[in-house]
């Protein structure tokens, strides 16, 4: 039996789940608001702001669960700054203090394009040019997207490098996140942007992007429990029930079954899909974090 069997639990509940979960939703926002803005035509600027809109205060409540989790919330700045010298309190060797830090820059890429997308909706015009295509807002745009890109893999890789049972003993799980992020940041920019009738074209293709990104979930998900191989077994026996039936056939194979007949992107169908989705997104980080806790 794998040495991880015997260390001691991180403690970590539903705080930390939450985080995972709404840092993947921020991040995922953030990115496919950048790639609809960069790439897109113009008649996804709207769907492109919307996503913008979603990410900052996602990423607020992201660090507002992190401060609820420490056992000295009041202390948290500890984790920024040196409390003698005031210095930056950047170790690169801490996945903790590079998430930290990666968090805190991903905030601010998300505030600077909350007030261009402000801007473009016809509020606080005076930050128009934060907003693509203006010049500084296609800088912040790239940089902030990249930013993004870090956090949704980020906290995979945050919990492979821990020395627990099944999180250290597959390199999949930075890989799980970033496909589970995608598919969940999709499906919440379908769900709020089927009340805007206008945004049908965009939305039909996000549809379809989020039917690919379901079927390489669905096969990230299986070299995963491949990856494990004997302790696939142990992961199985105790979370298998919640993982095949909640994640996979609620989370994955249902909406894509519903996406499939769906005749537009707006329709209840679609709109249950994207619901089913989040569900699955959030069940996923659920099995993930509380199933190494149980070993």
């Amino acid at each position: 039996m794998p040495s991880t069997f015997f260390t001691e639990p991180p403690h970590w509940r539903w705080l930390i789940i939450l985080y995972f979960f709404f840092g993947g939703l921020a991040g995922g926002c953030y990115v496919l608001a950048s790639m609809l803005d960069l790439m897109g035509r113009p008649s996804d600027r709207p769907l492109a702001r919307l996503g913008y809109l979603l990410a900052f205060p996602t990423v607020v409540v992201c660090g507002i669960l992190l401060i609820a989790d420490l056992g000295r919330p009041e202390r948290f700045w500890h984790m920024m700054l040196q409390s003698a010298t005031w210095r930056p309190m950047l170790k690169t060797y801490s996945p903790m203090s590079l998430g930290a830090w990666g968090l805190l820059v991903f905030g601010g890429f998300a505030f600077l394009s909350f007030l261009g997308a402000l801007a473009d909706s016809g509020r606080r015009r005076g930050f128009a040019f934060l907003s693509p295509p203006a010049p500084i807002g296609v800088i912040v745009s790239v940089l902030g997207g990249l930013a993004g890109f870090f956090l949704v893999s980020y906290t995979g890789v945050l919990l492979a490098v821990t020395n627990r049972p099944i999180w250290s003993d597959t390199t999949l799980l930075g890989a799980v996140f970033l496909v589970s992020s995608a598919s969940t940041s999709i499906a919440l920019l379908l769900l709020l942007g089927s009340s805007r009738v206008f945004l049908v074209g965009g939305l039909k293709a996000l549809q379809r992007f989020d039917m690919i990104v379901l079927g390489l979930e669905l096969l990230t998900l299986a070299a995963l429990v491949v990856s494990l191989g004997s302790l696939a077994r142990v992961w199985l026996n105790a979370w298998g029930a919640l993982l095949v039936l909640g994640v996979v056939g609620i989370g994955i194979v249902v909406p894509l079954l519903l996406h499939a007949g769906a005749h537009t992107p707006v329709s209840p169908t679609a709109r249950l899909a994207a619901v089913l989705v989040l569900v699955g997104g959030f069940l996923l980080r659920v099995v993930i974090v509380l199933s190494s806790e149980a070993i």
